[in-house]
């Protein structure tokens, strides 16, 4: 016996059997390890790349291993990864907490207007996210609004292509065409997965440029460093004092104070002078070597004073 035709409220459940099978390509996808290492690498390594470019260095020279960008991957997404969570459980319950008959009601009045609504906004938000890619405006350039604005409009305008076809079913699909609800929701997920992508490594910079600000504004709370070098390295900065150690004996013939120690990686040392400003201030980048020796004094000890000696 042949198997009947779906009706039209059938034919809707192509939309949940293409939303599971992108589900389980997506957990086959992401679950590994591997790949969500390298996402937290890609994160970390634009957190360090703007931290250290505000001090005009580029952080690829400087050797930061795997844990360094993994680290710093941490610090870049933590706020995103909650917010998107405090959302997603709001949006789940919400709802189921709301009394049935007020959830009635205000279903009731917002279903006339859901659809238009949803692909109105969805829209404009569209055009508002596309628009950062040509050219910046007050409703685009902000900290991850145009990213944001894409996947919400995307989300928006499914919505409204859904429960249009709820209220409306079209024709019964035929079996070649199957495809169809696969590639909508593969598009969907990819469009919104790349757009929070985007936003997450927008916030990520702002945090490694905004810890670099203030890295820089509470320079003085930070432990001062000596360095002691066999050979003269000509640390022109304001604020650096040279010094000569006298002595044919001294196995370090030059002193340097008034600098402060960034990060150490790569057997690198970047460091700062104290006085560093972003107008004014070079970053000081100093390879590990036996003729240096480097001291470090707590920034409540008042040791370091001028002096015209070693």
């Amino acid at each position: 016996m042949a198997t009947p035709p779906r009706d039209g409220p059938d034919a809707t459940a192509d939309g949940s059997v293409g939303l599971s099978r992108l589900g389980r390509i997506a957990a086959e996808i992401i679950a590994p390890t591997s790949l969500l290492t390298a996402v937290f690498f890609y994160f970390g390594w634009s957190h360090a790349y703007w931290f250290f470019d505000y001090f005009g260095v580029n952080s690829t020279l400087l050797g930061l291993t795997t844990q360094d960008y993994l680290m710093r991957a941490v610090d870049g997404l933590f706020v995103p990864i909650t917010v998107a969570a405090v959302f997603g459980l709001t949006a789940v319950w919400v709802p189921t907490m709301l009394p049935e008959r007020l959830h009635a009601r205000i279903r009731d009045r917002i279903a006339p207007i859901a659809t238009p609504a949803a692909a109105g906004v969805g829209l404009l938000l569209v055009v508002n996210g596309l628009s950062r890619i040509l050219w910046r405006t007050p409703l685009n350039q902000s900290l991850a609004v145009a990213p944001l604005c894409l996947a919400a409009g995307v989300l928006l305008l499914w919505y409204a292509a859904h429960r249009r076809r709820a209220v409306r079913p079209g024709p019964t699909p035929e079996p070649r065409d199957h495809w169809k609800p696969w590639t909508e929701w593969s598009a969907v997920f990819a469009i919104v997965a790349l757009s929070l992508f985007w936003a997450a490594n927008d916030y990520a910079a702002a945090v490694g440029t905004t810890r670099a600000q203030e890295f820089v504004q509470n320079i003085s709370g930070h432990p001062k460093v000596i360095v002691y070098s066999a050979s003269r390295l000509n640390l022109d900065q304001v604020g650096v004092r040279e010094l000569s150690c006298p002595g044919a004996e001294a196995a370090f013939g030059f002193r340097y104070d008034g600098l402060v120690l960034v990060l150490y990686a790569g057997d690198q040392y970047v460091l700062l002078p104290e006085r560093w400003t972003p107008e004014r201030g070079r970053a000081i980048v100093l390879p590990r070597t036996d003729g240096l020796r480097l001291e470090f004094v707590p920034s409540s000890s008042r040791e370091i004073r001028p002096t015209r000696s070693c």
